[in-house]
């Protein structure tokens, strides 16, 4: 009569040994490899790396650019730059898409703001009065609310075409400016800092808007470069003095602003 129980007994731990140790065996088995990324980086001067030299190419490509950072952090299985300063959607549909392929597993843009005209816009703002300020603004206001938009939807129409398999993660542009008080002698106006820094956050409503549209991911690097502005106390964007970087971020806005941003939606 003892020996039944102590045998019910070692019978029950056997059997939790026993599935101890296929636990323990299903644990060991190596995990599966994560799939391979590869990467095409597309798009204007804020993916190229204009602000943060130096340079490689006539389109100002720059290794401390966002995308060079997260393929060196990431060891992609294969990387492809062809960011290209000053582009504009045209120029990605003429000059960038031959890289992608079925193959393609991520692609990263921001693209849209020479269409609309930042350069008419900084030059205006910098060098101009308040009202030719405003009149450059209100003209990219009126082009970022009835042509960009459709101009954005070919662009990712075609990237999703050319790279079916790819995710689309569409980065915006920061706002330029710290709307403090004091900011200089000869800064750019308060008033001025202002209408520019509303025209970002209109041209970000309309990315994200169509990004939302194409299936896209859209990253908002607003909140990302809040407090480094130009007139900030540790600025990531890069003031009028540096010529053709101007208004750009520098290399600590390309990677604590836009690749610390890419990061949150690709870690």
């Amino acid at each position: 009569m003892i020996l039944r129980p102590l045998a019910r007994a070692a019978l029950a731990l056997a059997v939790t040994l026993g599935a101890v140790g296929a636990g323990t065996l299903a644990a060991a088995a190596p995990a599966q490899a994560a799939p391979a990324v590869h990467y095409a980086a597309l798009g204007d001067s804020f993916s190229s790396g204009v602000g943060a030299a130096p340079y490689e190419t006539t389109c100002l490509r720059s290794n401390r650019s966002y995308a060079p950072l997260w393929a060196a952090a990431n060891s992609p299985a294969s990387f492809r730059f062809v960011a290209c300063g000053g582009a504009v959607t045209a120029d990605v549909l003429d000059n960038q898409l031959s890289v992608l392929d079925a193959n393609t597993t991520m692609v990263t843009i921001t693209i849209g703001g020479n269409d609309a005209g930042f350069a008419d816009v900084v030059l205006n703002c910098r060098l101009g009065s308040e009202s030719s300020c405003a009149s450059a603004v209100n003209r990219a206001r009126e082009f970022a609310t009835t042509q960009l938009p459709g101009r954005l939807d070919t662009t990712y129409a075609a990237i999703k075409q050319r790279a079916p398999n790819a995710e689309l993660i569409v980065l915006g542009y920061p706002r330029l400016f710290e709307e403090v008080r004091n900011c200089g002698l000869f800064a750019v106006s308060l008033t001025k800092r202002t209408i520019i820094n509303d025209a970002a956050d209109l041209l970000a409503e309309v990315t994200a808007d169509r990004a939302a549209a194409a299936g896209a991911t859209f990253v908002d690097t607003r909140d990302q470069f809040a407090g480094h502005g130009v007139c900030g106390a540790t600025p990531w964007i890069n003031d009028f003095s540096a010529l053709i970087a101007a208004y750009h971020p520098n290399a600590a806005g390309y990677r604590d602003g836009y690749l610390a941003a890419l990061n949150s939606v690709t870690s």
